[in-house]
């Protein structure tokens, strides 16, 4: 790991410097192309965000989207399976792009065949069931299926086939194989054509570890052996995760089967993948079930199937996703025009990851503690040993480790886009994170499942956290990254000032008695005041027989000092003496989710909680929720509710103020469904008015809804399996719960926390 020492809030690693002081030649950018200009013209949506998760998915460009729709819209293409001329359009354009897929492997047709399938999942999956297993028995101990313990789950899958077959599955570790005087040799045995599959990744999709190709070549030959057995090994190279930022020859490389997806490389389409098998092992391949365009010649009434010749056509059962294929075409035109191809996307995304490690293992708290713990086999030393991924987990001044579900949200509000978990590989994240089998299993136990939030038990992590560049990452996502670790971790202890940062804005400093004002309430800066705009009225409220009372909208006295009631207890009726240890000093409701706040001096409740709270929720066009992580401005958006006119009026900065009815006209209501923490819940829409309000706000079409009267969603039982209704609380579109309570004391530690953390960044901001 690199070494080194960065004082809390200085400055960030000079990169001019750091190119300078390399050891060896790293490029920027792509040459005479301007990388600025390209970021505005093909990724303009883009702009504010940090996007760091191209491991997971890399972006598509405007002119490759522009390009492949324009093709669409002049052309006419038909099914392939078909003889008319729409359909040997489909046809011929297909196999040409299949020409260009081998080509940018620099192969060809005579050494390799494309099969088109949903993803590298299913190609890996193919290969798992038409691989020529051969099943122990009294002549033979049967074949062996060896796989790297770092390889992603759908590797991993591959054993349970083999497993139906009574075939054996091996894992190998990475370090096993490392080492050349730990690698078996196998058996003389010139006659023995037992087939063993051994299937290793090119490059790790948790670490960014780039495997030896030339494990290959030495697997194939005999020469080095997963294990010792006598017959011959095929390998399998998941190329998914190398072939994203990195070129790969498999004229050199002539590995048996390369599984891989497209949108890995240019984003989209998504859900289409192909698997290249070499021609010489393409004969060995069984194939059971046949689908459609798969047969030569079959019998619906009798046992009677020909299969295709060719290897594609026996593969590739029913009609191929032909219009993605298609889209293919126009990716590769995009990739090399915008970069000059893979060697230089390599060499630019590798210059940033090793800038990005070298910053990154240099931070230091105060006490010399890292600030990071990396995982990774290399030094970032070179591309052939290392991808542009960063596996790290952030730790706390006496080194443990922070949640990663913790960093991930605190990312989003940064609107940096990073991946956390352990990436559908257990197998790297058991080794670099030092989790036995046993913890893995305790884990499980405790709750926690592959892709959820649990980041942390017993203290122990059961994941990390990731982040990945593409061949658009620009060297001012590698800062942003860094300056939100050095924000959020290493933040100045000594000065005179808090400083009140927004994510992406200038810091605004604010006098610490400015801050010890604004701990009463609330930190919703958005809410209006209750006297201006608060409902009045005995009649408002007899309506309703239950209601909640705010005692005061100020924070009450310490027990200590108060000699005598406020203003505000003798008009609550509150005996003298004194209110007690718990007192409800402002009440808060937030009509539409993610919008500002209401505030009420008293409320009625319904059977949800406080009513019509977090009733209607903003939806983009797709009927899918917005929060202020994808949309900061729905902060803006203040609701007022009027219950004597039973209306919402929805104010904005720069709009004129709308109504919207309370309740929904159950004859012209527009039913739909939507989705809140993985419940569905059935909603109305309010109307083409207010969606049309809400659409020129954002700048991008939206709609309100309204959760329906007549459904019920419930709130899951903690820790229990019994979901029946009637035994949790009703809830409205809130998360979890139908209230929110805030301990007056929680915000008094919250903002002295702050205080000490943001003091003195004044100077630096200056």
């Amino acid at each position: 790991m690199a070494g080194g020492a960065a004082q809390p809030g200085a400055e960030l690693l000079n990169f001019a410097q750091f190119r300078d002081s390399s050891a060896q030649r790293l490029a920027y950018g792509y040459g005479a192309r301007s990388l600025r200009e390209l970021r505005a013209r093909e990724f303009g949506r883009l702009a504010g965000t940090v996007y760091l998760d191209h491991a997971g998915a890399t972006l598509f460009s405007q002119s490759q989207l522009t390009s492949f729709t324009k093709d669409l819209v002049e052309n006419v293409y038909g099914n392939p399976h078909s003889q008319n001329v729409s359909s040997k359009l489909t046809h011929d354009t297909v196999e040409q792009v299949r020409y260009r897929i081998l080509a940018h492997f620099h192969t060809s047709p005579d050494d390799y065949s494309v099969i088109f399938t949903a993803g590298c999942t299913a190609a890996l999956k193919l290969v798992a069931e038409a691989f020529p297993w051969v099943s122990p028995g009294p002549e033979s101990s049967g074949s062996r299926f060896c796989y790297l313990t770092d390889s992603h789950t759908s590797v991993v899958g591959m054993r349970k086939v083999t497993m139906a077959m009574n075939v054996t599955s091996i894992p190998v570790r990475p370090e096993d194989l490392w080492s050349a005087e730990k690698l078996a040799t196998a058996t003389s045995n010139p006659n023995c054509r037992l087939p063993h599959l051994f299937c290793y990744p090119a490059q790790s999709n948790f670490s960014g570890t780039r495997y030896p190709l030339s494990w290959i070549g030495e697997v194939k030959s005999g020469r080095m052996c997963p294990v010792s057995v006598p017959g011959k090994w095929f390998v399998l190279l998941d190329a998914a995760s190398h072939v994203s930022t990195s070129p790969l020859d498999l004229s050199v490389h002539q590995a048996d089967f390369v599984p891989l997806s497209f949108y890995k490389i240019f984003g989209f389409p998504t859900g289409l993948g192909a698997l290249l098998v070499n021609n010489r092992t393409a004969p060995l391949l069984r194939k059971t079930y046949f689908g459609g365009g798969t047969a030569a010649a079959y019998l619906a009434g009798e046992d009677f199937y020909v299969p295709r010749q060719s290897v594609v056509e026996r593969f590739e059962d029913g009609t191929i996703s032909f219009l993605d294929v298609i889209a293919l075409k126009h990716g590769f035109d995009a990739l090399e025009r915008l970069t000059g191809g893979m060697e230089n996307i390599k060499q630019h995304t590798f210059t940033l990851a090793q800038y990005t490690y070298t910053a990154l293992a240099a931070l230091r708290y105060p006490n010399g503690a890292p600030v990071v713990q990396i995982y990774s086999d290399s030094e970032f030393s070179s591309p052939e040993v290392q991808g542009p991924i960063i596996n790290f987990n952030v730790l706390d001044d006496s080194g443990n480790i922070i949640g990663y579900s913790e960093v991930d949200k605190m990312a989003s509000l940064y609107n940096i886009h990073l991946r956390t978990g352990c990436f559908c590989n257990t197998g790297a994240c058991q080794r670099h994170l030092g989790i036995s089998n046993e913890m893995v299993k305790k884990h499980h136990q405790a709750g926690h499942i592959c892709g959820d939030n649990v980041d942390l038990v017993d203290g122990q992590p059961t994941g990390s956290v990731r982040i990945s560049f593409g061949y658009m990452s620009t060297l001012e996502d590698a800062q942003a990254f860094l300056r939100f670790i050095i924000a959020t971790r290493l933040r100045p202890s000594d000065g005179q000032h808090l400083l009140q940062a927004t994510p992406g804005e200038a810091a605004v400093p604010r006098a610490e008695s400015e801050v010890q004002s604004a701990v009463p309430a609330t930190m919703d800066r958005c809410s209006p005041s209750p006297q201006e705009d608060a409902p009045t009225g005995s009649q408002v409220w007899n309506d309703l027989p239950t209601a909640v009372d705010a005692v005061a909208l100020h924070p009450p006295l310490p027990e200590a000092t108060r000699t005598q009631q406020t203003p505000s207890e003798q008009a609550a009726g509150v005996p003298e003496g004194g209110l007690g240890p718990h007192v409800v000093t402002n009440l808060y409701l937030y009509p539409i989710k993610s919008c500002a706040a209401f505030e009420v001096t008293k409320w009625p409740l319904g059977k949800q909680g406080l009513l019509y709270d977090r009733s209607w929720m903003v939806v983009n066009h797709n009927g899918i929720c917005l929060s202020q992580k994808q949309e900061p401005r729905l902060c803006l958006i203040q609701p007022f509710i009027d219950l004597q006119q039973r209306i919402m009026v929805i104010k904005a900065k720069g709009m004129e103020p709308i109504e919207v009815p309370l309740e929904e006209n159950s004859e012209r209501a527009q039913i739909c469904q939507s989705k809140v923490c993985a419940d569905r819940v059935n909603t109305y829409d309010c109307g083409e008015k207010i969606s049309s309000w809400l659409s020129k706000f954002f700048g991008r079409p939206c709609h309100l809804i309204k959760q329906s009267s007549n459904f019920q969603r419930n709130a899951r039982k903690k820790h229990s399996k019994d979901q029946s209704p009637g035994t949790t609380a009703a809830l409205s579109l809130v998360n979890e719960a139908q209230y929110l309570l805030i301990n007056r004391s929680s915000v008094l530690e919250l903002h002295q926390r702050l205080n000490t953390r943001f003091r003195g960044l004044v100077t630096d901001a200056r």
